[in-house]
């Protein structure tokens, strides 16, 4: 497979101008998913380093329950960086153990207590979106778990609208491993229907989990037809932002493992059909690629010379 070469790839100027569709493409805000490696503030200052222009973190350790809030030493210094730095788009990633969709009761109310939180510390810090998983529904069927993650979601956002609350609730299509909801658009449009329309309820499009879902987009064709169906059943208008990673399983494999940019069974072409969807030109990319220390910079300079080309 050829590889686009980005050596010093983030520093370089094109030597003829992009068409008008790849301007307006290029100019999205593009970025990673940073490691906290010294305070929510690290990940913004590092994200910058690498080139980044959206940055998604980690509010917490995401494989720990926590219900607590920022103080101010932490979110001042945080709300001081993002004025200085103007990353034009942040969003967190929630907790994996949380599962909005749980038959549990315990762990429904510890979900849902941790998810508020995780708003709560968004908010506080002026984020855009909380990006979660649509839950599992344990063995106890897919109608009924797409019941109880409606209510859930329900129930918070009508908490927080009455707190006046901006950040909103981004719910990411998933694999299909195991008895995880939203592999499919049909469940992830029932979910949005149930909870009805609400300005801070949307959608993340994760490109590997899609693929290894069923959804194939490497081609213009099979592109143009996962569109047409995510149109139909959720809207191009619900979706608010896409997380960009390569996918190391084959096609509708049902396995959840992320490969660097061009590296993997998505491969550049099914990336450059994304980047340069003019109907798509608005939303913001975030990569979620392995070894970010390395190769976080690598796959955000593939992407933008992908939306270029």
């Amino acid at each position: 497979m050829t590889l686009l070469n980005t050596t010093n790839l983030a520093n370089t100027t094109p030597t003829s101008s992009p068409s008008p569709i790849a301007k307006t493409v290029s100019t999205r805000p593009l970025g990673a998913h940073m490691p906290c490696t010294d305070g929510v503030k690290s990940t913004l200052t590092s994200g910058v380093e690498i080139g980044c222009t959206a940055v998604q973190l980690f509010t917490n350790t995401p494989k720990q329950w926590s219900y607590h809030s920022f103080k101010p030493e932490v979110i001042e210094p945080f709300l001081e960086a993002q004025k200085t730095l103007q990353i034009p788009f942040l969003v967190s990633h929630d907790s994996y153990l949380i599962n909005l969709a749980s038959p549990n009761e315990e762990g429904m109310t510890k979900s849902r207590k941790a998810f508020r939180a995780e708003l709560d510390r968004a908010e506080q810090l002026g984020l855009s979106w909380v990006v979660t998983h649509m839950g599992a529904h344990l063995g106890t069927g897919t109608d009924a778990a797409i019941d109880r993650l409606i209510e859930s979601i329900s129930l918070i956002l009508a908490d927080t609208d009455a707190l006046g609350y901006k950040v909103g609730v981004a719910l990411e299509t998933t694999a299909g491993q195991g008895t995880g909801l939203g592999a499919t658009f049909e469940e992830l449009g029932r979910v949005l229907d149930g909870v009805g329309a609400n300005p801070r309820l949307g959608v993340c499009l994760d490109t590997c989990h899609i693929f290894v879902a069923g959804y194939d987009f490497r081609t213009p064709e099979t592109y143009q037809e996962t569109w047409d169906k995510f149109e139909e059943l959720i809207g191009r208008d619900r979706l608010k932002l896409i997380h960009a990673n390569d996918a190391k399983m084959p096609f509708a494999s049902r396995k959840d493992r992320h490969e660097h940019i061009g590296e993997g069974e998505i491969g550049e072409e099914g990336f450059r059909l994304l980047l340069n969807d003019p109907l798509l030109a608005h939303v913001p990319v975030i990569v979620e690629t392995p070894d970010s220390e390395e190769m976080h910079r690598v796959n955000v300079a593939r992407l933008r010379a992908l939306s270029i080309t």
